[in-house]
């Protein structure tokens, strides 16, 4: 009975490792239909943002994510992108923030 169950317990490992691919993780394909650029302000290092082109038929909203170092990330204000235009979401970090440290997006 010992061996039946380890040999189940053992089949159903393998079957995983053979379902879940293990390997370095690669970059999400492109979905959103978003082609965005990011970047902080030359004179103020705490403000940035996400300029965004809409590359689809229809309207897409959008926003900043903002990492502020040592202060309270900050969520950039949402933006509705109309198809073939461009527009952007922008932030500021807190005074105390260490500054920047990564801008992403999210599509909402």
């Amino acid at each position: 009975m010992k061996i039946a169950k380890a040999a189940l317990a053992l089949a159903a490992v393998v079957t995983l490792a053979i379902v879940v691919p293990v390997g370095p993780a690669t970059a999400a394909p492109r979905l959103s239909g978003l082609d965005c650029t990011t970047w902080v302000h030359n004179n103020d290092p705490l403000y940035g943002g996400v300029t965004c082109a809409n590359n689809t038929g229809g309207t897409i909203t959008f926003h900043a994510d903002i990492v502020c170092g040592r202060a309270l990330d900050v969520t950039g204000n949402s933006v509705t992108v109309a198809p073939g235009r461009v527009d952007q979401s922008t932030g500021h970090c807190a005074f105390y923030s260490t500054g920047i440290g990564h801008i992403g997006w999210t599509v909402e």
